[in-house]
């Protein structure tokens, strides 16, 4: 594929072993390689990572939705930062910026700045979220694949594309090779959230749904998107 720029939406549970908490040190490094070989062909990478892996603020029914975000928010930064070092050992240079200010671990999230790292040819990680409670972390990768005029997202996910109903439940279910975000919002598909739709088909942005599991999948993706399905404002 000719994208130059390019964003990954990453979630926490891409990070954690078996058990679902935490991180593996296998699994990251094993991204992180992935990332690096993509850096050096040429490509502009700025990663949203999810916090799943540590906490889910949708998942908790006594606590206020608006603490609860922002303890997931937190948890995006944790990830954020073993992204970040797993990628600078292999002698890349990576910024992580947070949405939600800590100067002393993550920069604070300003849009130029993110820009100007890209251009410089550095990995940006997105964390913190959108700084704000009630938005899920596929909507900040939709935001700020907008923001950084990104020509394509990938969205990284459990299973390897969108489908008409559940794989897990259903055999006969229907993989798309390729769909319009219309299709998303007006079937009301799981595949990301109506928000996140909305602003990648506003913005014309085009996705890749895939799965992570297999590999060098998101090697994979970048040079060919029939591993998963295309979703754009028009087929």
């Amino acid at each position: 594929m000719d994208y130059k720029r390019i964003l990954l939406k990453l979630s926490g549970e891409a990070l954690a072993p078996a058990s679902g908490t935490g991180i593996d040190d296998d699994i990251l490094n094993n991204i992180a390689q992935q990332i690096v070989e993509i850096y050096h062909k040429g490509h502009e990478i700025a990663i949203v990572v999810g916090g799943g892996n540590f906490w889910r603020g949708r998942s908790s029914k006594t606590m206020d939705r608006s603490t609860a975000d922002y303890m997931g928010m937190l948890a995006t930064v944790i990830n954020g930062l073993a992204l970040q070092d797993a990628i600078e050992n292999y002698d890349i240079p990576t910024r992580c910026m947070s949405a939600i200010e800590m100067n002393k671990v993550a920069e604070p999230y300003i849009r130029r700045r993110a820009v100007a790292h890209l251009e410089k040819h550095r990995i940006v990680i997105f964390s913190g979220g959108t700084g704000n409670p009630f938005f899920s972390t596929d909507t900040t990768a939709a935001l700020r694949a907008a923001e950084i005029e990104a020509e394509l997202i990938l969205f990284a996910k459990t299973i390897d594309g969108v489908y008409d109903k559940d794989p897990h439940l259903y055999e006969n279910a229907v993989k798309f090779d390729k769909m319009t975000y219309k299709n998303v919002l007006d079937q009301e598909l799981q595949v990301m959230d109506q928000t996140a739709a909305a602003l990648l088909k506003e913005n014309n942005i085009p996705s890749l749904v895939f799965s992570m599991k297999g590999d060098n999948n998101l090697i994979r993706a970048i040079e060919n998107t029939s591993i998963g399905t295309m979703i754009g404002r028009e087929i």
